[in-house]
């Protein structure tokens, strides 16, 4: 497991360079369109790329947290949730992230923040009726794991990244035929040729590179939990009861698909397949 941690290192760096790429690809031929010299387009993809990465960096908790609707976990009937998660900790050996809680029917969890000291652990209300104590608890420690290696920190800064990437060519390609055209020119044909190819590959060359960046680290931190756990079939069995229970779409919350717990997608999924991951749980010895 260590050994695949390590490797994951180097594909996570090329993973969000590319991601960096191309957002910056986007920003350029956005600029471009609206008349914007070649070498002013180029400062300007790269500034406004560096922007989004430092503001997904350091306020990756706050937008997650109101895209996704959360609220502090502070009701009575939550604290044992809050319980098992002081447990947990002390077996992972970082400190105690902030709970949140999503009014969802739907059984799911997600985590962000830019570090341990800064982490948010958020599970939908679907989540807690439906789970008992010990599958609970390996939701909690699977989150747990995204938050010690890290994990939570790339999938959120992917997803903002990557989102605003998709909003800018949507809104460009949508300029080509409703705003400023330029037509008439060579490079008016040019640029909508981009446009167009923007409009057709911008989601799916966004969710690859989610999907890259996710798949692996869903493996590991399903390890990651058995660790703290000592128990295989608390996952095991929770994965199993939240799949089954999946719609076909987060609703409303496609950009942080790649953050929870399971995808309700089966094309293009950012999460490997609920089988594998329940059979190499219970392969754990």
């Amino acid at each position: 497991m260590f050994k695949a941690i390590g490797r994951n290192k180097f594909k996570t760096s090329l993973i969000v360079t590319l991601i960096f790429i191309f957002l910056s690809v986007v920003v350029y031929y956005f600029a471009l369109y609206f008349g914007v010299s070649i070498s002013a387009a180029a400062t300007i993809a790269i500034a406004f790329s560096l922007l989004i990465s430092l503001i997904s960096y350091w306020q990756s908790d706050k937008i997650v947290l109101r895209m996704s609707g959360a609220r502090p976990a502070d009701k009575a009937d939550e604290q044992y949730l809050r319980n098992i998660l002081e447990g947990l900790v002390i077996a992972a050996g970082i400190p105690m992230p902030k709970l949140y809680v999503v009014e969802d029917a739907t059984p799911n969890a997600f985590a962000t923040g830019r570090n341990p000291q800064n982490a948010v652990i958020c599970v939908t209300t679907g989540l807690l009726k439906r789970l008992d104590y010990y599958q609970l608890e390996g939701v909690l420690a699977h989150e747990l794991a995204h938050v010690r290696n890290y994990d939570m920190l790339l999938q959120t800064v992917a997803s903002v990244m990557i989102g605003a990437a998709i909003m800018l060519a949507n809104i460009f390609s949508r300029s080509l035929f409703y705003g400023r055209r330029r037509s008439n020119s060579k490079g008016g044909g040019i640029l909508v040729i981009i446009g167009l190819i923007f409009v057709i590959l911008a989601p799916l060359a966004g969710q690859l590179m989610k999907m890259a960046l996710s798949r692996n680290r869903e493996y590991l931190a399903d390890a990651t939990a058995i660790q703290f756990t000592r128990n295989p079939e608390g996952l095991a069995t929770a994965l199993e009861c939240i799949s089954g229970l999946q719609p076909k779409k987060i609703s409303g919350q496609a950009a942080l698909e790649g953050l929870y717990i399971a995808s309700p997608a089966k094309l293009l999924s950012t999460h490997p397949p609920i089988e594998k991951r329940v059979k190499a749980i219970r392969n754990i010895i």
